[in-house]
């Protein structure tokens, strides 16, 4: 089994930044991609950025130039350095990652339980 655990969310003013991280630990032979999605109140969850791990990137088009996601594969773990932040990126944030526990076994989805980023001034 394997566990996400997230931090560093908060409630902060428009303009601010925050630097949310993740790390993954349990039964993990490689960890093939991860990333941060989130959920606004009455919307559906979405993608905000992935990294393979090649370091390949990816962001949805209202985080570009704002935010960076960054891993340390040494510590399996994922950040989202959030810059500029605006009050509709007001939502939690969901860690994600594709792990495989086993050499020969396909990568699983695991999720983290999600932290809080409030803009709001």
């Amino acid at each position: 089994q394997v566990q996400l655990v997230e931090s560093g969310g908060g409630l902060v003013q428009p303009g601010d930044s925050l630097r949310l991280s993740c790390a993954a630990s349990g039964r993990i032979f490689s960890v093939v991609d991860m990333g941060w999605y989130r959920q606004a109140p009455g919307k559906e969850r979405e993608l905000v950025a992935r990294i393979l791990s090649g370091g390949s990137t990816m962001y949805t088009d209202s985080v570009k130039g704002r935010f960076t996601i960054s891993r340390d594969n040494a510590k399996n773990t994922v950040y989202l350095q959030m810059n500029s932040l605006k009050p509709e990126d007001t939502a939690v944030y969901y860690c994600n990652a594709m792990v495989s526990s086993l050499s020969w076994a396909p990568p699983t989805n695991y999720w983290g339980q999600g932290t809080q980023v409030t803009v709001s001034s």
